[in-house]
């Protein structure tokens, strides 16, 4: 099958958030003939095709779920451009993963390739079936290079944000509306505190030479329980995106500063950011071969999953990060074979 009919085929298969255990057994199906049981370890509906050997070790990783569907099931082909859930985040990456599980110069080169095909990445973190893969697969963190091939637009994204969200509580006093002296209100208490977070702007971090933005949002709000009672509470929804510049411990330093009008501060999820791998010539030799942009990854990836056991990880995939999660998602089909040749070329020279 071609790039495009994997991609199609994939598609074509949901697999939705919590869903992915028909794609995983179909995924698993069409690689058995080829690799053999003995190469293909499943894990809940998570699957590892390779095993060890002399070579030294490459890592591809992509997720089987995407977010629940937004009338966009079917694969649909328009000119250029494939649009289908997934199609961008990240169906195009087990594409062409595909593509290379199947490649005889690749299974015949110079290095021992893993690929790890993984559930619930797009729900919360304390989820996503990579830890359970990497618990059980101990071997996979001899690693010297991994690719998890998100959405990057072709180019090679380096290290990633961490991700931080808290809950800030403004305290007041509740009154009848009609007498709110006798109280305090807890939302206009907020005011000052929320309109110079309106007016903030991205702070541009550089690490290793490379731009990362950090970022600070409110993202949800709550308070009050009636028209006519002033209210005594507030709440709103804080999510912190920093750089690798930072540790998670000085992270949670960072947003406490910049969250300290509010009288409570509960940090409810942290996740590390990626380290910029440094030094390390397996990404050397893919910026030579592929001749990718480097830029900085402005999100958060399995990478910093990765990267927290000690395997030097990049973001680099076919899919396009404007499309992902997007109601009429859609991939540029020319980008599957760029990504494939790049991989291929590095993989198997």
């Amino acid at each position: 099958m071609s790039l495009l009919e994997d991609l199609v085929w994939l598609i074509s298969v949901p697999s939705e958030i919590g869903e992915e255990e028909a794609l995983c057994s179909a995924v698993a199906k069409r690689l058995s003939p080829r690799w053999g049981a003995d190469s293909i370890l499943r894990i809940g509906n998570a699957l590892v095709v390779g095993h060890p050997d002399h070579r030294p070790l490459i890592t591809l990783y992509g997720h089987l779920d995407t977010v629940p569907a937004q009338g966009n099931l079917k694969p649909e082909i328009r000119g250029e451009r494939l649009h289908g859930l997934g199609a961008s985040d990240m169906k195009s990456g087990l594409a062409v993963m595909l593509g290379l599980l199947e490649d005889d110069a690749v299974r015949s080169g110079p290095f021992n390739v893993a690929f790890i095909f993984y559930d619930k990445e797009e729900g919360a973190a304390a989820e996503n079936g990579l830890e359970d893969v990497l618990d059980a697969v101990p071997w996979l963190a001899d690693s010297g290079l991994a690719f998890v091939l998100e959405p990057t637009d072709l180019q090679l994204e380096l290290g990633c944000q961490g991700a931080m969200n808290a809950t800030l509580t403004f305290s007041g006093k509740s009154a009848h509306s009609a007498r709110p002296w006798l109280g305090e209100n807890a939302v206009t208490k907020a005011g000052q505190w929320l309109g110079e977070m309106h007016l903030r702007e991205p702070t541009v971090v550089e690490v290793a030479d490379l731009e990362f933005r950090e970022l600070f949002s409110v993202t949800m709000a709550q308070g009050g329980i009636a028209r006519n009672v002033i209210p005594g509470s507030f709440t709103v929804n804080l999510n912190y995106r920093f750089p690798p510049s930072l540790t998670l411990d000085e992270a949670e330093t960072r947003l406490r500063q910049v969250a300290s009008a509010a009288d409570v501060i509960d940090v409810i999820d942290r996740a590390p950011a990626a380290p910029v791998p440094d030094g390390n010539e397996l990404l050397e030799r893919f910026i030579a071969v592929s001749g990718a942009g480097r830029t900085g990854k402005q999100a958060w990836t399995d990478v910093a999953r990765l990267s927290a056991r000690g395997i030097p990880a990049v973001n680099y995939g076919p899919g396009e990060t404007a499309q992902a999660h997007q109601q009429d998602e859609s991939v540029a089909i020319a980008n599957l074979e760029v990504a494939f040749d790049a991989l291929r070329a590095f993989l198997s020279a």
